[in-house]
């Protein structure tokens, strides 16, 4: 397959970008800094050399860079993160409406994007956990979370074949080889997932119609 990954040199999209190479498939990274998948780069030498990796430069809140560059490609996988935790973000809602706008007018329908299972606390989460989520998580990360809400939605309202994938807290742990998911509901004992499974997850089920406009719990 051939496909498109934005939030390419982030934790999680570079997990994609490797596995996606290694499995085989063609993949164009759209990043503001190419010179990350160069050979001391975050990447590396040898993943970036791959021929079968484009890179694009491109910042996702400014679409005219990389627009055209979404054509062609059978799947979108979205990545996308901010880092600041102080400030009020769009990079999860209007990142996500410019992927969209591309996608629509260039043809390609299938969409993968992150989001995060700490957006709602589960009937049957443990007091102290729920009491955890929503008085420290939920606040810690307010602006990102509103700005993912915001992103779910546009994505629901969208025209495309979308999949919502939401984690729980992300680690650097390899890969087990066979995460957990729920598809449109709430996995028991949800904890913690590796950005390897995280991953892997999303590329075994870019052709998972089952997926196709659901949400997704994916953990350890």
């Amino acid at each position: 397959m051939k496909l498109i990954v934005f939030g390419a040199t982030g934790g999680t999209g570079l997990q994609v970008v490797v596995r996606a190479l290694d499995a085989g498939h063609d993949v164009t990274a759209v990043v503001r800094d190419p010179a990350r998948f160069g050979a001391g780069g975050v990447v590396g030498g040898a993943v970036g050399g791959d021929p079968r990796l484009t890179v694009v430069r491109g910042d996702v809140l400014e679409p005219a860079a990389w627009r055209q560059d979404v054509g062609g490609h059978d799947a979108v996988l979205s990545c996308l993160g901010s880092r600041d935790r102080k400030h009020p973000t769009t990079v999860y809602s209007r990142g996500t409406s410019n992927i969209i706008d591309a996608m629509l007018g260039t043809g390609v329908r299938r969409l993968l994007c992150l989001s995060s299972a700490g957006l709602e606390v589960p009937p049957g989460t443990p007091l102290a956990q729920r009491l955890v989520t929503r008085l420290v998580i939920q606040r810690l990360y307010r602006y990102g979370y509103a700005d993912m809400a915001a992103m779910e939605r546009l994505v629901k309202a969208g025209s495309v074949d979308w999949t919502i994938i939401r984690p729980p807290m992300l680690t650097d742990k390899p890969a087990t080889g066979h995460p957990r998911a729920a598809i449109d509901g709430h996995l028991e004992g949800l904890r913690s997932v590796s950005r390897a499974d995280l991953a892997d997850y999303m590329i075994g089920h870019v052709e998972d119609r089952e997926t196709w406009g659901r949400t997704v719990e994916v953990g350890s």
